[in-house]
């Protein structure tokens, strides 16, 4: 299983999410976006993702719709969310707040 590199610097937390994905066959593709949608994550905090919280989550999520973010981009960051949260923090209080959004038909 290869991994992908990116100019951003390794953080400790991203290290040991990138470690955690490539332990569970995550593709590179999939490594990317997860990654991605947390860096995202963390700019709209202003601070490291791993002190976020419940309400943090709650104000991200209807940020994400105001600004046009699709449906399935959406739901591809509830999945890195849920990864960083469940595998790399073991912070099982967190992912009750992450809502999946429905494709309109």
């Amino acid at each position: 299983m290869k991994t992908f590199q990116t100019n951003a610097p390794t953080t400790p937390l991203r290290q040991r999410m990138q470690q955690d994905m490539v332990m569970r066959g995550l593709g590179a593709h999939t490594q990317q976006d997860y990654v991605r949608h947390v860096r995202n994550f963390a700019a709209f905090l202003r601070r490291s993702p791993d002190t976020a919280t419940a309400e943090d989550i709650r104000h991200y999520q209807p940020r994400q719709h105001e600004t046009g973010v699709g449906p399935a981009t959406i739901n591809s960051t509830v999945s890195a969310l849920l990864f960083l949260f469940t595998v790399t923090q073991n912070r099982r209080d967190l992912p009750r707040t992450l809502v999946i959004t429905r494709n309109p038909r």
